[in-house]
């Protein structure tokens, strides 16, 4: 077996090997850090190269920290009938911890373009993901056959607009076919009746 292979081995039973152990020991010091921090190199390198990244000029790697839990808290209501469609828990936005990770990175990189991201740690308040930026201007990936596809104009803002893995998965459109003909264009264009 090769490395990528054992470290894809490792982090697809986090909670049994020692990665458990070892991100209990990062997660002390990853509290204390901001939202959005530049990392020197990926922790998952199997899963990063996986999804694109390379260890070349270019190419910037993130940690970002996001809630757990549903978005919207509300008080519960404490005089006269309790209605059972209350709306205080289980409400959610149509985006993803992921998705407002990726966004989050972006935010804070303006002139760079997200890639992707993948998972790194949780605890129980926030979720840790790393994020992969590439900067489309720079020559080393406008030289690149296999990554200057995003330095078109269209790839402009890719995040926001739902194009990355993660942002895709949120608007359902993982699948095609019979059962997904109101997925496409959006989900908005069909009155959100696709998932």
């Amino acid at each position: 077996m090769s490395m990528y292979s054992h470290l894809k081995d490792q982090w697809h039973s986090a909670s049994t090997s020692n990665v458990k152990q070892e991100n209990f020991k990062r997660l002390i010091e990853w509290r204390r850090q901001p939202t959005v921090v530049r990392v020197a190199k990926p922790l998952r390198l199997d899963r990063a190269r996986n999804l694109g990244y390379k260890a070349k000029q270019g190419f910037v790697v993130t940690r970002v920290k996001v809630r757990r839990g549903t978005f919207v808290s509300r008080m519960r209501p404490w005089m006269g009938r309790q209605p059972t469609k209350m709306g205080v828990s289980k409400m959610t936005v149509g985006v993803s911890i992921q998705w407002i990770a990726e966004q989050r990175a972006q935010k804070r990189y303006p002139n760079l373009e997200v890639l992707n991201s993948y998972w790194v740690a949780q605890d129980g308040h926030h979720k840790y993901y790393e994020v992969i930026l590439v900067d489309p201007v720079h020559p080393n990936i406008i030289s690149d056959k296999h990554i200057n596809w995003i330095c078109q104009t269209t790839m402009k803002g890719r995040v926001y607009r739902g194009l990355t893995s993660s942002g895709r998965k949120a608007r359902d459109l993982r699948h095609k076919g019979i059962g997904a003909e109101k997925a496409r264009p959006s989900l908005n264009a069909h009155d959100h009746r696709g998932k």
